[in-house]
């Protein structure tokens, strides 16, 4: 039987102001997909991002510009045919994954290996999630502010076993070191967001190394990376804007050591997949991160952040609340796979 589509423009309001490099946002915007077979409800959450020329109302005409093939029965081997990738497919795709889940009664991992769907050429075995997932510690994030507000900020989460440090191009050491004096113990990482010039990398990321700062993302605007291969990277750096799907890969080798796998840039779960694996055969380190959207949008990333590097999804630790039932965030900075009532 053949599910039937609904489409919902969903706000979220943050629990604060949140700033980065391109401006300050308080509501985080999604699009919910859900698809229905009789008591089976598959569902998926995406977040339309204007810097990828997305915007709500063009992922909702997207979405419904396929209804007549999804209500037909389309599934995720042919989606990737039917829909580019970025943030409408991914809502797809992930209401795909978890309405097969729903209908056959087991958990997305639990699907044996000979009838594990959405496997679309030149995916491996080993690209399906059908190991039970783990528990991963994710990173908590701090948007930018004034150094003494962003140390006290940093003070407040110091009990966390990773911060991430958003920055753009003013204060950088300033800002780092206020957040390492507020959280001595903690992993730092940062993300400048395209906000970097080439001439200043080459003396932050030696400043940044002295900080003990682990990552830095998306340090140069994307399409202006290439001066990365010529500069010596005290400290590793992530690709971010530059890296949606595996088609990119080639382009980032000498130039980026990790690649950060983000749902709403691959266009779901099943190229998510694909591109960490591929990344890691190609010898970069995984990093899996996500935008601010809720519980929703991050079950399925869990399953792609096994053994990953670095995992930033605390996307719903900086809302106001929460979808019900959410994820599990414990005080130790880890956060558990999904329940059944969430997705997958």
């Amino acid at each position: 039987m053949a599910p039937t589509l609904a489409v919902r423009r969903e706000s979220w309001p943050l629990a604060g102001v949140f700033r980065i490099s391109r401006g300050a946002r308080r509501t985080a915007h999604t699009v919910l997909v859900e698809l229905r077979d009789g008591d089976a409800a598959g569902r998926g959450e995406c977040v339309p991002y204007s810097r990828y020329g997305e915007s709500v109302e063009s992922v909702v005409e997207s979405i419904e510009g396929l209804r007549g093939d999804l209500e037909r029965g389309l599934g995720r081997e042919a989606l990737a045919g039917a829909m580019g990738p970025g943030a409408a497919r991914n809502a797809v795709d992930c209401a795909l994954w978890d309405l097969e889940a729903k209908r056959s009664g087991r958990r997305v991992w639990e699907a044996p290996p000979e009838t594990t769907p959405g496997m679309s050429p030149g995916m491996s075995p080993g690209t399906s999630p059908r190991t039970p997932p783990d528990p991963v510690v994710t990173a908590y994030t701090l948007g930018i502010d004034e150094p003494d507000a962003m140390r006290a900020a940093a003070a407040r989460h110091a009990g966390r076993p990773l911060l991430k440090v958003k920055l753009d191009g003013e204060r950088v050491a300033e800002r780092v070191a206020a957040v390492r004096e507020g959280a001595p113990g903690a992993r730092i990482i940062v993300d400048a967001n395209e906000a970097w010039s080439a001439e200043t990398l080459r003396y932050r990321l030696p400043e940044l190394a002295e900080l003990g700062v682990e990552l830095v993302e998306q340090p140069l605007p994307a399409g202006a990376d290439a001066a990365l291969a010529g500069i010596e990277r005290a400290v590793p750096v992530a690709a971010d804007e530059s890296c949606h799907t595996r088609a990119d890969l080639p382009g980032l080798a000498g130039r980026y050591d990790v690649v950060n796998v983000k749902l709403d840039k691959t266009g779901g779960l099943t190229e998510a997949l694909a591109l960490r694996d591929a990344a890691r055969a190609a010898g970069f380190g995984i990093m899996v991160g996500c935008m601010l959207a809720t519980s929703l949008a991050m079950a399925p990333a869990l399953l792609v952040a096994q053994g990953a590097r670095f995992v930033d999804l605390d996307g719903p630790l900086l809302l106001a609340r929460d979808r019900e039932p959410g994820l599990d965030y414990r005080p130790d900075g880890r956060v558990a796979p999904p329940p059944r009532g969430l997705w997958g």
